[in-house]
């Protein structure tokens, strides 16, 4: 049985390819890599196809990251798939939550920084596309900060799956 995650943004170039490439790092680092299925996608599909936005791409990569990934757009069709959908800000997550085909599959959806213990209020992650690499190196110690948690959530559930 494999446990699936999807983490969402606008447009799937910026924060979700980002976190995806983290908590994946952090799955191997674990050993539950092959029990766990990490992917991303958009809120939109204005990006469908493309790349990472280069400065993702660079921040991952000198951080020791993967850097490759293709946007898509997110589609409801998934939750039924999906054991939990990760949102990078409040707005994804209420688009989220409205695109859920029902009350389970939106409980399914989570604030990735919910997950990081020493954040107070503001569980957004900023959109760092219309600024410098200083808001993509950001985001990513975010990320980084969220993932200890997110893992443990994780392996809390999978232990519940007797694995």
């Amino acid at each position: 049985m494999t446990y699936r995650i999807c983490f969402v943004c606008t447009g799937n170039i910026c924060r979700s390819p980002m976190a995806e490439s983290v908590f994946r790092a952090r799955l191997a680092e674990a050993g539950l890599d092959g029990l766990v299925e990490v992917d991303s996608a958009g809120t939109g599909g204005w990006h469908e196809g493309d790349g990472a936005d280069p400065r993702t791409v660079a921040v991952l990569e000198e951080n020791g990251y993967d850097g490759e990934h293709t946007a898509r757009q997110f589609q409801a069709s998934w939750f039924s798939r999906l054991d939990l959908v990760i949102a990078l800000d409040s707005g994804h997550q209420k688009a989220l939550r409205r695109l859920a085909p029902g009350p389970e599959d939106a409980a399914k959806v989570r604030l990735l920084r919910s997950y990081d213990p020493a954040v107070g209020d503001d569980l957004d992650v900023p959109d760092p596309y219309y600024g410098g690499t200083e808001g993509f190196e950001a985001c990513l110690e975010m990320m980084e900060a969220a993932s200890p948690g997110l893992l443990a959530a994780v392996r809390e559930q999978l232990e519940g799956w007797a694995v």
